[in-house]
């Protein structure tokens, strides 16, 4: 799962077909129990997703951008454009499959 800043966020959501982007900040309880679910499920869709994690405290612009207010929140993007998410109670690994699979061609 890659770190994304500033710069690396708009040139993954460019090269990349989907993408999922984890929103979290390190004081986030449940952000903590989310990473080590999505970093397990972004080894079954290597080669059909790329997974990313930003954290919020360091790029806040960015998850204002795209409205988020509560963490973690998990964004869905295909070719750049965000089209699905997730957050809080509703993240698991069902409904983070079902989300990528929507958009996996």
């Amino acid at each position: 799962m890659l770190t994304l800043n500033e710069s690396t966020y708009n040139t993954t959501l460019t090269n990349n077909s989907v993408v999922l982007v984890d929103f979290w900040a390190p004081w986030c309880g449940p952000c903590k129990s989310v990473i080590p679910l999505v970093e397990a499920i972004s080894e079954e869709y290597k080669g059909s997703a790329v997974f990313g994690k930003v954290n919020i405290d360091d790029y806040s612009d960015v998850a204002l951008d795209l409205g988020i207010r509560s963490i973690p929140t998990l964004v869905l993007f295909k070719n750049g454009k965000p089209v699905d998410r997730l957050n809080g109670q509703s993240i698991n690994a069902n409904a983070i499959k079902e989300m990528l699979n929507a958009y996996i061609e």
